[in-house]
């Protein structure tokens, strides 16, 4: 999707005020950025994972499934996924 490529792609000299204003555009897209937020996680560094993470976090309940088909998928990406889904579910990791 190509407004999540633009987002990341302003992180990378972003400030911390644009920092959050691009997460909360991405959280405000809600579950229509899910999926490509879960691809991404599994792929960017640094301060662009922070953001997609945390946005996927402030989405919420409608991050999980995609997680779990990702965590299924990438075995390497479970760990994230499991802590991820137990941050929107309010479980101790």
């Amino acid at each position: 999707m190509q407004f999540v490529d633009e987002i990341l792609c302003k992180l990378e000299t972003a400030d911390n005020t644009t920092k959050n204003n691009l997460e909360n555009m991405l959280v405000a897209q809600g579950q229509a950025v899910v999926p490509d937020l879960v691809n991404k996680l599994q792929v960017v560094k640094g301060t662009k994972r922070g953001v997609v993470a945390m946005s996927l976090i402030r989405i919420g309940e409608a991050s999980v499934d995609y997680l779990k088909k990702a965590a299924y998928a990438n075995k390497d990406f479970e760990w994230v996924a499991k802590y991820l889904i137990s941050e929107i579910q309010g479980i101790a990791a």
